[in-house]
């Protein structure tokens, strides 16, 4: 063969690779959208079972068509301490048997026997057209991952057309001879492993050896040779999860390492099962699927998923009791980092909806944790005690850090794959930000208020002092009321939150009033009128941020 035929074939089934892994990263992105909030429900309904997590791992994979993308965003779960070791090892076993589905799906295509390539130019041809013409967003990503489905199957076929000799011919002996001499089972576990690694897919990897079993080239000269990278592919996709969870606590660096001893010792038990019965291939796989390689390399990926998960699903608590003496807790330096958002993992950014669910839940915090601060100081001013600021400014500090941490992670997130919904809601969301920042410097703005009250040694009247606190409570109410609106993103309550903000305001006009009349009657001291009237102007213009808040929901839709 002369050197530049090879380079030529070298060429060809490098562009057939890197249009495989083209396809298969936008079909994963646009699955994803097409999947959109109910990736986050099927996580949330991983309790305790461990098959219902299996099959939960499973359905995100043939989702996401990545096993690697799975683990990682488990491993993100797993960091932020929203899923616990046990449903994340039983969601990898899932994840395992998930990424077969593309295996068959090739060894089904019947490269050979017809022309694929006219069917996959229709799909990218179809998938297109739906995109451009459609103004439905979920039409558009449909047309998308149709598109994305062809040009895997473009990539496969520029694979197979590179590979694709004339049985008998000095192309096709040359490459048999060269593909004939690696015949050592470890050595071919170490390049199945490589080269997943190195591509960072599982699935391509198997295409590559299902592609070339069905253009009749043999590996090691047949027998179980080809299946040895197929169990090496399986441990290779454990070093994106690996990779991933450097930084990341100590229970995410478990959950890879469970992830990693699963298919390690999957790959022992099957490697010693080959070596020990040579004609396995010939025996079970042919029989099942006589003159079809492809489909027997297909079944033995499924058959190594499935049997794994069969015989280590039992044994779950062993995995993770082995992770947790692998994994030592270390003891955690000082950082300087805020408690809140503290869930918010970037691992989660490979799935945007899961994430922005996840980053919808800690904004809800942070209202909270606001309210918490403006609690704080009126507390210090209904006792008139001025040491209340020193703690009101720490909580400030804090939400300052958390602001800054969350705009960060809404950039970032606002550049994955979204839904135009959740375009929407991260808009929404720098808004909502903005809005439990002003509510923390509301309560700075009384604790000023409350130092006028004990320096200058104001008196309130008691009647007063009731009015204000039942003003704040109806505030307390109103975020009440909000934070469900916001948290469930239910418009029905929206209505009485406005009835209550209304409510709020007049209270506000009502306590003026009497205040001017109070002054004018000579029943109250002019040097009151500045801490009063501006406290009961910021207690009205929190409740207008917590009202905010509230309709955010209404942008979202």
């Amino acid at each position: 063969m002369a050197p530049m035929q090879i380079i030529s074939i070298i060429m060809q089934i490098l562009g057939g690779m890197g249009t495989f892994l083209i396809g298969m990263k936008m079909l994963s992105e646009n699955m994803m959208r097409l999947a959109h909030g109910k990736l986050k429900t099927m996580l949330n309904k991983t309790a305790g079972n461990r098959f219902a997590n299996v099959g939960i791992g499973a359905a995100v994979t043939v989702i996401g068509q990545s096993s690697a993308l799975t683990t990682v965003m488990v491993v993100g779960l797993v960091n932020a301490g929203i899923m616990s070791l046990f449903q994340a090892t039983a969601i990898i076993m899932g994840a395992n048997i998930g990424t077969t589905l593309t295996a068959w799906v090739i060894s089904l295509s019947g490269f050979g026997s017809f022309d694929v390539m006219v069917f996959t130019l229709c799909f990218t041809a179809v998938g297109v057209f739906m995109s451009m013409f459609s103004k439905n967003e979920k039409v558009k990503s449909a047309g998308n991952a149709v598109a994305a489905l062809g040009l895997i199957f473009v990539g496969l076929e520029f694979v197979s057309s590179a590979m694709s000799f004339e049985p008998g011919s000095t192309e096709f002996e040359a490459v048999s001879s060269i593909l004939s001499k690696v015949t050592n089972p470890i050595l071919l576990l170490l390049i199945g492993i490589a080269i997943t690694a190195l591509i960072q897919s599982s699935m391509a990897v198997t295409a590559i050896v299902v592609t070339m079993a069905g253009v009749g080239l043999t590996i090691g000269g047949g027998g179980n040779a080809a299946l040895f990278i197929i169990i090496g592919s399986n441990i290779g996709t454990c070093i994106t999860a690996l990779i991933s969870s450097i930084g990341a606590n100590s229970n995410a660096k478990r959950a890879a390492v469970i992830h990693f001893l699963f298919n390690v010792f999957g790959a022992v038990i099957f490697t010693i099962l080959l070596v020990c019965w040579k004609g396995f291939a010939a025996t079970i796989l042919a029989s099942v699927f006589p003159s079809n390689p492809s489909m027997q390399i297909a079944m033995f990926h499924t058959l190594f998923n499935v049997v794994c998960t069969l015989l280590f699903l039992p044994f779950i608590s062993v995995f993770v009791w082995f992770a947790d003496h692998l994994v030592r807790e270390k003891p955690q330096p000082q950082e300087q980092r805020s408690a809140l958002f503290s869930e918010i993992d970037e691992r989660l950014l490979r799935s945007p909806s899961v994430a922005l669910g996840y980053f919808y839940e800690e904004t809800g915090k942070a209202f909270s944790y606001a309210m918490d601060t403006l609690g704080k100081a009126m507390e210090g001013f209904l006792h008139k005690d001025p040491s209340s600021k020193e703690q009101v400014d720490a909580m400030n500090a804090e939400l300052a850090q958390v602001n800054r941490i969350a705009v960060s992670y809404l950039v970032k997130l606002s550049s994955a794959s979204l839904v135009l919904s959740e375009e929407k809601t991260i808009s929404s969301l720098h808004y909502t930000l903005n809005d439990i920042m002003r509510i923390g410097e509301l309560a700075d703005n009384v604790t000023k208020y409350t130092d006028h009250y004990k320096r200058d040694g104001l008196v309130f009247s008691d009647e007063f002092m009731e009015k204000i606190q039942s003003m704040y409570g109806d505030i307390v109410s109103l975020y009440e009321l909000s934070s469900e609106a916001f948290l469930r993103k239910d418009t029905e309550k929206l209505k009485e939150v406005d009835a209550l903000e209304e409510r709020i305001d007049s209270e506000r006009k009502e306590l003026i009033a009497a205040h001017i009349e109070r002054l004018n009657e000579g029943k109250c001291q002019p040097q009151n009128s500045n801490v009063f009237i501006n406290l009961v102007g910021n207690l009205e213009r929190a409740a207008d941020h917590i009202t905010f808040i509230a309709h955010s929901i209404d942008s979202d839709r």
